[in-house]
């Protein structure tokens, strides 16, 4: 039976050591940061997204995924016609959607291969899929809803009048009424969409819960191997060993907050001292 080996601690603090700067010494130039531009707005628009991914996989792994440059207020996504394939994202603040079309173009998302050697997120791989983010052309709804309450009556009115004008002018839709209507006056009924497969968000992006699944375990562990290593972290509940797969494991904790810190602290920890566990949210 391997010997748990104690888990990875942390640098010794260094001591503060004091140094001159002489006067004269020339200070560094600020860097100025990158202009907004005219078109900024709180909201970013997405296109080329996987169609066969489905809408509230896209919404989460999205919303994940811009979480990190600001409050996300709304994520909206459809499986229609005319919207399938595109998604909407909303910040609080242009400066965090700003920073999220610069940094997120083509990011390394189910690692769909581009043009070249680079990855984008969903994306198809096709030559014309150069630009794949880009600001909104008017607010959304949780931006004015969250930044000008006064006003959202009001847009909420003149967005749903547009929405009303341009029902039957949209492109899309004529083109697909009048395949509709060619196959009617031809005597064939239009086939079935076929049913999207169930694409699964990857574990490295499913949302916080107090349950972590444990994979890559070496095969002698036990359970008293893993009660010992995890029960350094406050709040443990429980840990359940999988008999017919003994290299994996589930192991609860009482809150959310708990299993995160339990996790950053033994993600890749080697039990055996040679392999890597990985450990990740488990899926609700």
């Amino acid at each position: 039976m391997a010997d748990v080996a104690a888990p990875p601690q942390g640098p010794e603090p260094m001591q503060g050591i004091i140094t001159s700067v002489p006067l004269s010494a020339a200070a560094p130039e600020a860097v100025a940061p990158p202009e907004e531009p005219d078109n900024a707005c709180e909201t970013l628009y997405i296109q080329n997204l996987n169609e066969k991914i489905k809408t509230d996989v896209i919404r989460s792994s999205l919303k994940n995924l811009f979480k990190t440059y600001g409050e996300v207020l709304d994520v909206v996504a459809h499986s229609n016609l005319r919207m399938r394939g595109q998604a909407f994202v909303s910040f609080s603040s242009k400066d965090s959607a700003s920073r999220a079309l610069r940094d997120v173009q083509r990011f390394p998302l189910y690692s769909k291969p581009m043009v070249g050697s680079i990855v984008t997120i969903y994306v198809n791989t096709t030559q014309r899929d150069v630009q794949q983010i880009s600001f909104a052309r008017t607010r959304s709804d949780a931006v004015v809803k969250k930044l000008d309450a006064d006003n959202y009556e009001i847009h909420k009115t003149r967005r749903d009048e547009h929405k009303k004008k341009t029902r039957y002018t949209n492109p899309l839709k004529q083109k697909f009424r009048a395949k509709r209507m060619a196959s009617e006056m031809d005597g064939v009924t239009a086939a079935p969409a076929p049913k999207r497969p169930n694409v699964q968000m990857p574990d490295e992006y499913l949302p916080p819960n107090k349950i972590l699944f444990l994979q890559n375990l070496p095969e002698s562990v036990t359970k008293e191997q893993l009660v010992g290593l995890f029960s350094q972290y406050p709040n443990l509940y429980e840990v359940r060993l999988i008999p017919t797969k003994k290299d994996i494991a589930f192991v609860e904790f009482m809150d959310e907050g708990s299993a995160g810190v339990a996790k950053d602290a033994l993600h890749n920890y080697k039990l055996d001292g040679e392999n890597k566990i990985k450990i990740t949210f488990a899926r609700k």
